[in-house]
């Protein structure tokens, strides 16, 4: 997100990255809004796991899931840093610049998790933003050591569930299995597993029904989730906005390193990443989408080399933004208003599937519901070149940046 940052002073790459990251996670995130929330995990669970659609779980297992938020969240704490850094250059207070961009970042969140959409990351970002405005002043060294820090503890925390969701997994399977021990096991992994048939019936009814039916149920079942979030993604996001921030204060953000350094990055994260990424896949179908699996494959073991691979997309991104071009320009606009085109992405997505709108939640298979982000990476690259053009930001941009300076902002360009 990057509601504050003057146009005068973009830095091209960010943008470049920024808009291939805010396509790429609307990649993943259209099962979230088109079927039940195991489906976004575990194909088996709805949306088919054979055909076109386990080659389109694995394609975006492999190249998108995990890697393009790694890149968003980066690229949070690069702005972060860029933002604080320029308001003091402007003589104004950093922290009060800060805390007033992170708190209204916050009131947006939280509305768009609770009205829109709970797979919201703002409500995350903010209360995370918050804490590392702390590591601000810190050198490149100490920021990646802080950073590792917090990578590590993200690493012991999802050890910690694996291996409760592998020991709850083989209580549950075991023969003569109490019927009460696999209820309690459903509702432990009710997010990595098939729904029960009563559960279904239930999601379908909700989703399909009235947007106030939608909101007061997401009250009733996810009213913590936010703080959920907080406290298992927390640290590892806090982690990955601090190895932006040494992003940013090494120059590997702003293309500022040479070419070959770029390229041997890109060679060697591909290298690593995409083998390791597609042998998880196979394993993971292989096992039949079993829980301990799936939450193994997503959070556990692929972590080191979605690490890579996110590094390896950046460095060969920074190298295309340096090349311009047409395309370029385009995909560094979408960036540019990354936080309209979140927050635009979720209500277009929500009109389509959810009961208020088109209804066509749980309808369609996995691949039929994906066809959706090609239409709406178009309207990204189509509408943001021409609205910059003649704005200086995007619309939620705009309101985000005139709330946090308290003072309506001029928004057309003169």
């Amino acid at each position: 997100m990057s509601g504050d940052i003057p146009a005068q002073g973009r830095i091209a790459a960010l943008d470049v990255l920024r808009g291939v990251a805010v396509m790429g996670i609307f990649s993943v995130n259209v099962i979230g809004f088109a079927m039940p929330d195991a489906a976004y995990l575990n194909p088996a669970a709805y949306g088919g796991a054979v055909g076109a659609n386990l080659v389109l779980w694995a394609v975006n297992f492999i190249l998108v899931d995990n890697k393009m938020r790694c890149l968003f969240s980066a690229l949070f704490g690069a702005s972060l840093l860029l933002v604080a850094e320029r308001a003091e250059a402007a003589g104004l207070s950093a922290a009060g610049v800060h805390y007033r961009r992170m708190g209204w970042l916050l009131v947006f969140g939280l509305a768009h998790f609770y009205l829109v959409w709970d797979g919201d990351i703002l409500s995350l970002y903010a209360p995370v933003g918050m804490l590392a405005f702390a590591f601000r002043r810190l050198p490149v060294e100490r920021l990646l050591s802080a950073a590792l820090v917090f990578l590590l503890v993200d690493a012991a925390i999802m050890g910690l569930l694996w291996h409760a969701f592998a020991a709850g997994e083989a209580v549950a399977s075991r023969p003569g299995a109490s019927a009460a021990i696999v209820a309690q096991w459903h509702q432990d992994a009710e997010n990595l597993v098939p729904p029960l048939p009563a559960d279904f019936a239930r999601d379908l009814a909700l989703y399909r029904g009235g947007w106030l039916g939608i909101v007061a149920g997401r009250l009733h079942d996810n009213l913590a989730g936010p703080l959920v979030n907080l406290a298992i993604v927390g640290p590892q996001t806090l982690g990955l906005m601090l190895l932006g921030m040494a992003g940013l204060r090494s120059g590997f953000l702003t293309g500022a390193w040479q070419p070959a350094r770029y390229r041997r990055l890109l060679r060697t994260g591909l290298a690593i990443g995409l083998p390791a990424h597609a042998a998880l896949a196979f394993w993971t179908w292989r096992s039949a989408f079993s829980a301990s699996a799936v939450f193994g494959s997503y959070f556990l073991w692929s972590v080191p080399f979605y690490y890579l691979q996110a590094l390896a997309y950046a460095a060969g991104l920074i190298l295309l933004a340096r090349r311009g071009g047409a395309a370029v320009t385009r995909v560094a606009a979408a960036g540019r208003t990354a936080f309209t085109n979140y927050l635009g992405t979720s209500l277009a997505a929500s009109a389509l599937f959810f009961g208020w709108g088109l209804g066509l939640y749980g309808r369609l298979d996995r691949l039929h519901a994906w066809l959706v982000v090609p239409c709406l990476w178009a309207a990204m690259l189509l509408w943001s070149k021409p609205w910059l053009e003649r704005f200086r930001y995007g619309p939620f941009e705009w309101v985000w940046r005139s709330l946090a300076r308290a003072r309506i902002e001029p928004l057309r360009r003169a």
